[in-house]
């Protein structure tokens, strides 16, 4: 079912921008906000699957005899799916809808879920993994997408609301996981629940969510986007994805590992590392602030400090106090800066460095770059780990590659993007 092309604005006067629904729909913007936040929920289940798998990673170590590196690689290889998928998913939205392309991509992700309790080995439960990350990346680019030709004046903190429901699911999902696998005593459980979860929303979605307000083009400021490059091949662009590299290693480095860090290194209790680890969504709860700042304020400055500021937050995590609140706290504000600004902003300044009918490709280069990396942060987190302790670990790919992000933050240019 060909759409029109997915990159093209629309014509002046129509879609939400003007506040005048197209002919023969009612599209308010509050029922558009309604039908965004049946998206935003959908996100939600995603980031809680997300977020399962390294917290029953130990138990998945124990039964298959996996090595600790090999275990770092299957907490992060989703991130190969999402990197494989990233800019194929935006070539694919200029020939189908975008809503069509974001129910496929929930039904794959949910299916790869619920497969992985089937693997007999490493090598099919590494695919089982990957696959989810291929749904995952279409979900992802088309939330994007949606978000940054809905809300133009907004993109950042739209793209921000996105981040505060991926930490409610990040901040439910350990804590949910952590209740399943001790009750049932088999990391199966919660794995099941949440593929059957993701359905459920599929059924939701495509009843609910109205094409009016999923396939919007809207035209942005003539003045504004011309400042944006005609190109992906930009300096912005390659700054910002050498950017996104980077803190796809960081970001997956730690929220792929630490768990297992808690719970082999000061050996917590499931209960206990589900606990800690949620406050990580818990942090990202504030990522409409975080978009904010980088709809108000220069990239240079907000990226830069950003990256400073995780980088000392970093080094703490893997060092000091044993004690369970200190790391909750730490990790509460580790998702605050990593997830709730960096992130956020990383995928808004990939849209803003571009024109508007570059907007899905831009996206898609921001979804491809970060989560290219991601996919071997697990392997290297675990192999450092293994071979050098938790600690040194956290010094060289937590601590000391964000401090190298915040210098080379400081050479964008913004007024070349169209902020």
């Amino acid at each position: 079912m060909k759409t029109e092309q997915g990159d093209q604005p629309a014509a002046s006067g129509q879609g939400p921008g003007s506040g005048i629904a197209p002919a023969g729909e009612s599209g308010s913007r509050s029922v558009a906000i309604a039908m965004y936040c049946v998206l935003l929920a959908s996100y939600a289940v995603n980031a809680a699957d997300r977020q399962l798998f390294p917290l029953l990673a130990h138990d998945v170590r124990l039964q298959y005899g996996f090595s600790l590196s090999d275990t770092g690689l299957l907490t992060t290889i989703f991130t190969l799916g999402l990197a494989v998928a990233g800019l194929p998913t935006g070539f694919l939205l200029t020939r189908f809808s975008r809503k069509t392309v974001l129910l496929l991509g929930i039904g794959i992700f949910s299916t790869g879920t619920a497969l992985t309790i089937l693997a007999t080995g490493f090598p099919d439960m590494l695919v089982y993994l990957a696959v989810t990350g291929i749904g995952e990346a279409m979900q992802l680019t088309v939330m994007i997408a949606i978000a940054a030709n809905y809300f133009v004046g907004y993109r950042a903190a739209a793209i921000g609301s996105m981040n505060v429901f991926f930490g409610l699911g990040a901040f439910s999902g350990p804590i949910a996981g952590g209740f399943l696998l001790t009750r049932y005593q088999s990391w199966h459980a919660p794995m099941i629940a949440f593929a059957v979860l993701g359905y459920g929303m599929i059924a939701l979605i495509a009843l609910t969510v109205r094409p009016w307000f999923s396939e919007t083009h809207r035209a942005a400021d003539a003045h504004a986007d011309q400042l944006g490059a005609p190109t992906l091949l930009n300096r912005n662009t390659v700054i910002l994805t050498i950017l996104s590299v980077i803190g796809g290693l960081v970001f997956f480095g730690f929220t792929g590992m630490y768990p297992t860090y808690l719970r082999e290194g000061l050996h917590y209790t499931p209960k206990a590392a589900g606990f800690v680890i949620s406050f990580y969504g818990a942090g990202a709860l504030l990522s409409i602030g975080g978009g904010w700042l980088g709809d108000r304020f220069s990239p240079r400055v907000v990226l830069s400090s950003a990256f400073f500021g995780l980088s000392c937050l970093g080094y703490l995590c893997f060092h000091g106090s044993e004690a369970i609140m200190p790391r909750a706290i730490l990790t509460f504000l580790y998702g605050a800066i990593g997830s709730g600004t960096i992130y956020v902003n990383l995928a808004a300044y990939h849209v803003k460095a571009v024109r508007s009918n570059l907007s899905s490709r831009a996206s898609g280069m921001f979804v491809t770059s970060v989560y290219a990396a991601a996919a071997a942060a697990g392997y290297l987190m675990g192999g450092i780990a293994g071979h050098a302790g938790w600690a040194l670990a956290g010094e060289i790919q937590i601590s000391l590659l964000c401090a190298i992000a915040g210098v080379l933050a400081l050479t964008l240019r913004p007024a070349r993007m169209a902020l």
